[in-house]
């Protein structure tokens, strides 16, 4: 299959026979084009979705000393215009059309791309779903996967890297990077990578940013430009790419189609990359230690061995045998020794595979205030487990019982999303597995190799290793900082003395008794017998079998995915965790102690396929079993009596408050793009606490107080159950009657059941929330702006909100994103919640929220031109991708659980939800578009409601340098009279800003711009002001709203004829608000009852 093939020299060499789950429908082809591009095909009949991932061995390893970053920024420029396709934003806009996205993303040996869309270009309603491999090719014409994959090839065949994209996406580059600064996880990552050994590329900083990718370089007078096409010519090559493409098309067809395309990319008979030497660890990185102080309060221990690269070991998986020993939570683990002894919280361990040629092996454990003075006791035990295990050879049972729930998960595995598989199968491929070995051979451990498990376990050795200690405080003499990310940091050699007691903790024959292997495992399951039914239709709702005083329980057999797997849900509906913050905090303690309380228990089950989850929520608890059927009821009613018969024991109470704390103040410390949804929500919702309200009430509760009160949580509720999957009826009632008894609530009558209800913002609003971010190092400001439609339940506001939304999508990312350069981060969509239904504009930038918030009206401004001059074929094309969306296939038996669980949970039992919106949204035409948008969306609106959140950083980002802002004027420009299909005159432009002053840019730009454009270009007013507006946009200079700056803040008048008025106190906001319905069924439930005993 490796050698060169030419179409005509002799026939193709076609892999068909790759080993499947038992259920997998589709059928795959491998082939090698003849430029030696290795292609996985899948046929998928019955999908609705079609995609393709292509997957390039290359990544920033491959980054060159002097210009960190270049594979990362190479990615972007990929998306940015091809010879074929040279529209910027052709790509998207034609994935946007067909229901569609696309991303990508670069590691350190592979750059991967991916995309998804409709498979059809017809409705999913209207396809039909008995389409099967035999049938005729389906037209290039008709198939939205041709174009898609046309667009796609271009890539790699004939990118354009124009000038004018170069800067602006190393500025997008230098957004993405910004954005990690303050991320812990990013942090410690470069700091690890910072301290390897400077030889091996595992050092570099991969991200990128301003300076490593235009400021230096150009200083070393490079052409930045030249160094990415020369990047991409030297490392992407046919025979180092691996493409997966997933259809409904037969196996023929997309062999022909990728035929024709793909064949295209120049073959460079590249070697494929490996980096045996150097050591990515030398005697000088190992045995060190080094001391790192977070962002957040955190506290962690790692501890990291050289190891091996383990590609080849794919049968065996030997690192999964350490793994599981070293990170096993349950009775005899380090975890549960060291937990019971008050240190630690959690502990991970894994084998962490570098490239071809290098490899580590991790472990990482959550310490506790305690454990943090214990850390090097922690240490010395971990070692003296190891010992433990590498004395006796490896256990052959404990790799029996690995394989037998690797077998069971490869064989009962589900269909994920089709990018997601396509993706995934991309990066498998570049690995050296037996080609019909594909899709299991990452999951499937098929022997027990003891000489292989033997010879992994001489890695593990007290002369190997190096340590993190992560924490705050501790021990506060960093006197370090990591060059990109600032972190503060100490790293020396371990002191001799504690190296010693190491060596002499492993080799000790004594150890603690609580150490030892695991017990037999009795969760693997047995019983995987599924009675299949084939039926025409599935059923689209869950029946409700029982429904009484005090218990209400819906069930429904799995009919379509025909695996041995369940999930049970269950409610248990009290107000009691929402009565005041405090209650809500001590509700939240309960929960996290009885989490705790579960670990070792519940560690076996989780890892054969069988996991729980309990939950606090404003409304009542939540418990949910979900995985293999076989044991799932033991597992239940385990959980329920660790919840009823709680024992709080101060130690651990202590532990767990403090853990708890910390979180709280850590949340603010998060993304900002992640914390402006809890605000909005918190806004727009009756009642919530903020975590500043939470962590005040948790810093006086005692252990007796959550005694006293979780008992009276329990004491009374009204049960819900969901049972779903392969369970007969008869055992959907007995579990319910096993909750029930095991529980033994009092009735809640409905009537002081929580009501869910939402704000309703009067026509004319103009509220904004402004916030300052407690992070004083973050740099970036984020605005989440909602416009209020009305009540979620109307079908017909739902359905205009869907589609405006659609609408909106790629424009929206295109101008704020691409054009105007705002931020890494920019989402548009709806916003659903209880009563509320609503759209909505974040952004994340280094700009000010005023200024954003005027770029949003500017950009909802144009949009209604855009809409009103939009074809009837744009617009059809526009509904047909939400019905496709909203109407997309479910992929598996979690998927359509979750779905039901969640219209229950919302107090909806909406379960058709999506079928009634593709109905609403086939009615609309353009003309109830403009008006809807004219009416709730343009910024002119009287009628218009908005709310705005504002969080505004603290710090400032460093000011850019005289030539850094005209050369920045210059591209920017340029982008946006392409947009225009219109071309600057960079001569006479570079020189009307070549004489500018220094001192007066923001004012002398835009007149030499607005110059350019008049004089020089002789455009009409209307453009010249349009393509002046959008470069001032791009380079910070766009006028802030009047209304919105600086100075007093209430009784300013926007356009609108509203008044803006900012919200200083939200409780008294909300109490002056009118309040929705609340929230019930859309439907009688009594619809939905079981009428007879039938299974």
């Amino acid at each position: 299959m490796s050698e060169p093939l030419g179409r005509e020299a002799a026939p193709r060499p076609r892999i068909e026979d790759l080993e499947r789950p038992a259920l997998d429908d589709r059928s795959y082809r491998i082939i090698t084009l003849p430029n030696q591009l290795e292609v996985l095909l899948i046929h998928d009949s019955k999908t609705d979705k079609a995609s393709a991932a292509l997957d390039v061995n290359v990544g920033s390893f491959s980054d060159a000393d002097d210009m960190p970053g270049i594979a990362h920024a190479v990615e972007h420029l990929l998306f940015m215009g091809t010879d074929k396709y040279p529209k910027e934003n052709a790509y998207n806009q034609y994935l946007t059309a067909h229901s569609g996205h696309s991303n990508a993303y670069t590691a350190s040996t592979s750059t991967n791309y991916y995309f998804e869309l409709a498979a059809s270009k017809h409705t999913n309603s209207k396809s039909s779903p008995t389409a099967s491999q035999d049938a005729s090719p389906v037209s290039k014409d008709d198939s939205p996967l041709w174009g898609a994959l046309d667009r796609f090839g271009q890539f790699f065949i004939c990118p354009l890297f124009l000038e004018d994209t170069v800067d602006r996406e190393i500025r997008a580059v230098d957004s993405e990077n910004k954005k990690n600064l303050q991320s812990d996880t990013w942090r410690l990552h470069q700091l690890n990578k910072a301290l390897s050994n400077p030889e091996h590329p595992y050092c570099h900083f991969s991200t990128g940013s301003w300076t490593t990718l235009h400021d230096d370089p150009i200083a070393r007078g490079v052409k930045i430009r030249d160094e990415f096409i020369k990047f991409h010519a030297n490392h992407y090559s046919a025979n180092r790419m691996k493409l997966v493409v997933l259809g409904k098309e037969s196996l023929d067809t997309l062999e022909g189609w990728v035929d024709e395309i793909f064949s295209q990319i120049p073959n460079k008979d590249l070697p494929r990359n490996r980096w045996d030497e150097p050591l990515v660890y030398t005697e000088e990185q190992l045995l060190t230690q080094t001391f790192a102080k977070p962002v957040t309060e955190s506290r962690s221990l790692e501890i990291t061995f050289r190891y091996r690269d383990e590609e080849n070991y794919y049968e065996s998986h030997p690192s999964r045998y350490l793994s599981h020993l070293i990170g096993h939570e349950g009775p005899g683990s380090i975890l549960a020794y060291t937990k019971a002894k008050g240190w630690t919280n959690g502990l991970g361990a894994g084998g962490q595979p570098l490239c071809p040629g290098a490899g580590l092996f991790g472990i990482s454990v959550k310490l506790t205030e305690d454990g943090l003075k214990h850390y090097k006791e922690i240490i010395k035990i971990i070692f003296q487990y190891i010992a433990m295990i590498r004395e006796k050879p490896p256990q052959e049972w404990v790799v029996d019982e690995q394989i037998r729930i690797s077998e069971v998960d490869f064989r009962f595995k589900q269909k994920s999303p089709p990018s997601r598989t396509t993706s995934a199968l991309a990066s498998v491929m570049q690995k050296p597995y037996d080609r019909k070995m594909l899709l299991s051979g990452p999951a499937v451990i098929r022997k027990f190799d003891k000489e292989a498990i033997s010879e992994a376990m001489t890695y593990l050795r007290p002369d190997n290793f190096r340590i993190v200690v992560v924490d705050q405080k501790f021990p506060g003499d960093w006197n370090a900082k990591e060059k990109w990310y600032g972190t503060e940091y100490k790293t020396e050699k371990i002191p001799e003395d504690f190296v010693v007691e190491i060596k002499h903790a492993f080799e000790d024959a004594s150890r603690p008794e609580e150490l030892h292997f695991p017990h037999k495992n009795e969760f693997i399951p047995n019983r995987l017998d599924v009675e299949k039914k084939e039926v025409e239709n599935p059923l689209k709702t869950p029946k409700l079998i029982r429904n009484d005083s005090n218990v209400r329980t819906w069930w429904k057999k799995d009919d379509q995915f025909w695996v041995p797997k369940a999930n049970v849900h269950v409610y248990f509906r009290t107000q009691m965790p929402n009565l005041t913050a405090r209650t809500n905090v001590m509700t939240s303690l309960f929960r996290d102690l009885v989490n705790d309380a579960l670990v070792e228990y519940s560690y076996d089950a989780d890892i054969s396929g069988l996991i729980y989850e309990f939950d606090a929520q404003g409304s009542g608890l939540t418990v949910s079993v979900e995985g293999y059927n076989d044991k799932l009821s033991v597992l239940l009613e385990k959980v329920l009596l660790q919840i009823r018969d709680l024992e709080i024991k101060d130690e651990r109470f202590n532990i767990i408050r403090e853990r708890m704390m910390r979180g709280y103040r850590n949340w603010d410390f998060g993304q900002p793009f992640h914390q402006v949804g809890t605000y909005s929500r918190w806004l727009r919702n009756e009642g919530g606490n903020m975590t500043d309200e939470l962590l005040e009430e948790l810093e006086t509760i005692t252990p007796q107080e959550v005694r006293d009160f979780f008992p009276q949580v329990l004491a009374q509720n009204a049960i819900e159950v969901l049972a779903h999957g392969n369970l007969y009826k008869e055992e959907a009632l007995q579990v319910t009657d096993l909750i029930e008894k095991t529980m033994r609530p009092k009735r809640l009558p409905p009537s002081q059941w929580k009501k869910r209800r939402s704000l309703i913002l009067p026509p004319g609003s103009n509220f904004i929330y402004e916030r300052k971010l407690k992070d004083p190092a973050n740099v970036n400001h984020c605005i989440e702006y909602s416009l209020y439609f009305g009540s979620s339940n109307d079908r017909e506001l739902r359905a205009k909100l869907l589609l405006i939304a659609q609408m909106t999508d790629e424009p929206a990312f295109n101008q704020l994103r691409t054009i105007e350069q705002l931020g890494y981060v920019v989402f548009s969509g709806v916003a659903f919640s209880n009563m509320w239904s609503g759209y909505r504009i974040l952004i994340q930038s280094e700009k000010d929220c005023k200024y954003l918030e005027g770029r949003i009206d500017h950009f909802l401004h144009q949009f209604e031109k855009t809409l009103s001059e939009m074809s009837e074929e744009d617009f059809e094309g526009h509904k047909r991708a939400v019905i496709n969306r909203r109407l997309e296939k479910l992929k598996n038996l979690t998927q359509e659980g979750n779905r039901f669980w969640n219209h229950m949970f919302a107090d909806t039992y909406d379960f058709t939800q999506a079928e009634n919106d593709a109905k609403s949204i086939e009615l609309l035409n353009k003309p109830q578009m403009i008006d809807c948008f004219q009416h709730y969306v343009s910024p002119a609106s009287p009628h218009r409601a908005k709310i705005a959140v504002h969080l505004v950083a603290q710090a400032k980002p460093k000011e850019p340098t005289v030539e850094e802002r005209k050369s920045h004027a210059t591209s920017a420009l340029t982008t946006i009279l392409k947009a225009e299909n219109l071309t600057a005159a960079h001569e006479k432009l570079e020189s009307r800003l070549s004489s500018l002053p220094a001192e007066s840019l923001g004012d002398s730009i835009p007149s030499a711009i607005a110059a350019h454009l008049t004089e020089d270009l002789s455009l009409e007013k209307e453009k010249a002001e349009k393509v002046l507006d959008e470069t001032k946009a791009a380079l910070g200079l766009a006028e802030t709203p009047a209304v919105l700056e600086a100075g007093e803040k209430e009784g300013k008048v926007s356009e609108n004829g509203t008044k803006v008025v900012y919200i200083e106190d939200v409780h008294g906001f909300k109490a002056a608000r009118e309040m929705s319905s609340a929230v019930v069924a859309v439907t009688n439930l009594e619809e939905f009852l079981e009428g007879s005993a039938k299974l």
